[in-house]
């Protein structure tokens, strides 16, 4: 028995039509004849909630955090000359460079590099910074530079080693802790160390400073160029001060020996005058 043409095209067709109908989402039948929901049942009547008024988004306000204070800024020259001040020895003034904690140099050097020689004798050499031995052993002016320094002021007669003050040398430093990779001291460096030094002038009361290099010379009267100023008699903290160029500048210019030697010999007759 056949089937009716059209009657399998209406079957395809309403088939296609209900496929499409679940792609949409359709789950309620659409009768021919409207129905009137309030004539349901209560049971079978769906409850309509309103939706809740839609609150508008609006951003709260940014909260504005309280204001960082900063820490008040130290004065760290007025903080060692105040330390500086109160030791009322030499032993003291070390305690208190020890316990200074302003100067960063501190923190990456192994040992103070206070003094060393005759506090009693009657010439103070003033020296840059430690280096690599005198951080180790905790004493200016021990390496290469310092070995040719004692044997400049041996040709004159003097020694750090000397009992006897008229041949004695004291010697220190302006930085008591070496610079990493012993680069030039800061001029702030300088500046919150000087306080120590008029300090430890004071209490060896020599009767000559001796400038090696350009950092006491500028820690002593404010200005650089010991190339200039070597040789030339001058004044620091109330004391006849002699620049000199460092030993460690003799060692890489050797020619330079010369105008020391000329130096130590100016040093030894006003000594002897």
């Amino acid at each position: 028995m056949g089937i009716n043409v059209d009657i399998a095209q209406d079957w395809h067709a309403a088939l296609a039509a209900l496929s499409w109908q679940n792609d949409l989402g359709v789950e309620d039948v659409v009768l021919d004849a409207p129905v009137n929901r309030y004539d349901l049942p209560e049971a079978t009547r769906a409850v309509k909630v309103d939706a809740p008024a839609r609150v508008p988004n609006v951003p709260s306000p940014a909260k504005t955090p309280p204001p960082i204070m900063a820490a008040p800024a130290v004065d760290v020259v007025a903080v060692a000359q105040a330390s500086a001040a109160r030791a009322g020895s030499l032993d003291a003034l070390r305690e208190a460079l020890a316990a200074f904690e302003h100067c960063d140099l501190k923190r990456g050097a192994r040992n103070l590099v206070f003094a060393d020689g005759n506090p009693k004798a009657r010439v103070l050499i003033l020296g840059e910074a430690p280096g690599r031995d005198e951080d180790m052993e905790g004493l200016p002016f021990v390496g290469s530079a310092g070995q040719l320094l004692d044997q400049m002021f041996a040709a004159i007669g003097m020694s750090r080693r000397s009992p006897d003050a008229e041949a004695a040398l004291y010697i220190t430093n302006v930085m008591p802790w070496r610079p990493p990779g012993n680069r030039d001291p800061e001029p702030d460096e300088i500046a919150m160390m000087r306080p120590f030094v008029e300090r430890h002038i004071a209490f060896v009361d020599p009767e000559v400073i001796v400038a090696m290099g350009n950092t006491p010379l500028l820690a002593l009267t404010g200005s650089k160029g010991i190339l200039r100023a070597r040789g030339s008699w001058g004044q620091a903290f109330g004391k006849p001060l002699l620049p000199m160029t460092h030993p460690a500048y003799l060692l890489r210019n050797p020619i330079a020996k010369r105008e020391a030697w000329s130096d130590l010999l100016a040093l030894q007759a006003r000594l002897r005058g």
